[in-house]
């Protein structure tokens, strides 16, 4: 089998910063290409930094560059734009899917994306209409396949201390065993977890856009 190159968007997130750990220690990837704003402390054969502006097209169609596969795990907060629904949207909207248009440029054939349980273009929650409309247009590009990631509720180390999210992570941990049948996509789920599943679904050859919620992102996280 041909060794992949990945590149990865959002590596200093939770979600990314396990993805970023996972692809270095595997065998199937050769390189690892890491997209961030500033510099970071990372220092591995197999790992390249490489700073951009998400802003300038250009630079990120440049910056991406080929390779197989592109892990996009971005995801803001209302509290880092300070509520403005616009900053948010640069994020959680426009880097998404500009980096898929460039990565679809360049030849690059699987589009992994972090989105929400719950993501719904029609949705009246900004949030999770933002993140379907995100997946809509991320749809439309001709992938050989695009794997939309929804979890609920993450667990994990962050690098920052986030009040709501421990109440909900307590919350959820505590009433998930009533979380059955329709209702279990909600269930809370290790951000190992997800990163162990956008790996295995890079390695598939299945094509076509899919959709993995809980059950499915631990399976494949086997």
């Amino acid at each position: 089998m041909q060794r992949q190159t990945a590149v990865v968007i959002g590596a200093t997130g939770l979600i990314g910063s396990q993805l970023v750990e996972l692809l270095r220690d595997d065998n199937e990837f050769s390189e690892v290409r890491i997209l961030t704003r500033r510099p970071l402390s990372i220092s591995h054969p197999k790992l390249s930094v490489h700073i951009v502006a998400f802003d300038n097209y250009h630079d990120l169609k440049e910056k991406i560059s080929t390779g197989h596969s592109l892990f996009c795990c971005v995801g803001t907060t209302q509290k880092k734009v300070k509520g403005d629904k616009a900053a948010y949207r640069k994020v959680d909207f426009d880097i998404p899917v500009n980096s898929a248009h460039a990565a679809m440029e360049n030849g690059i054939k699987r589009y992994l994306l972090v989105s929400s349980v719950g993501a719904d273009a029609d949705s009246n929650n900004f949030y999770l209409k933002l993140k379907g409309e995100a997946e809509q247009a991320i749809s439309k590009q001709p992938f050989e396949s695009v794997h939309f990631f929804r979890p609920s509720v993450l667990l994990g180390p962050r690098s920052e201390f986030r009040m709501g999210e421990k109440i909900a992570q307590g919350s959820m941990q505590l009433f998930s065993f009533m979380l059955l049948g329709g209702l279990k996509k909600y269930k809370p789920i290790q951000s190992k977890d997800v990163a162990k599943a956008m790996i295995a679904a890079a390695k598939k050859t299945n094509g076509g856009v899919q959709v993995h919620e809980y059950d499915d992102i631990m399976e494949l996280a086997k």
